[in-house]
């Protein structure tokens, strides 16, 4: 996947050595980690907090991620974390992120996050917060 395809963020890490496991490479379970701290960081890019959401009655919780190991990262490696979003149906959000080796670009994970919002733990439409996000209504 050429590093051209347009993303609406991208963020860069380096793999820490206490990420990976007895084989070397990067345990599974912090790819999601690693998911969500770039869509943490997307939102504050926005300038949405978590807390915020929630002091207005809002709360956006995940309720599915589908994730394709490609290959795997190694102690120190540098990546980034790219992701675009966008609308399914009138309730759900859906984050498609993509983490590539830095420099070569090769292809790390793929995944898909859908999101939804939620009221007094209701699902509801996500309102503003589509715009918020940069999505048309």
């Amino acid at each position: 996947m050429p590093a051209e395809k347009s993303y609406l963020f991208s963020i860069e890490f380096a793999v820490r050595d206490y990420e990976c496991d007895i084989q070397g490479i990067v345990n599974n379970a912090n790819y999601l980690h690693y998911l969500e701290h770039a869509r943490h960081e997307f939102l504050i890019s926005r300038g949405i907090s978590f807390s915020g959401l929630h002091a207005e009655g809002l709360d956006v919780i995940i309720t599915r991620i589908e994730i394709d190991y490609k290959y795997p990262l190694r102690s120190r490696d540098l990546f980034v974390v790219r992701l675009n979003l966008r609308r399914e149906g009138n309730i759900r959000v859906v984050f498609d992120q993509h983490i590539f080796r830095l420099p070569d670009e090769k292809p790390i994970v793929k995944a898909s996050v859908v999101a939804v919002a939620t009221k007094n733990g209701k699902p509801v439409a996500p309102g503003n917060l589509i715009s918020r996000l940069g999505l048309n209504d």
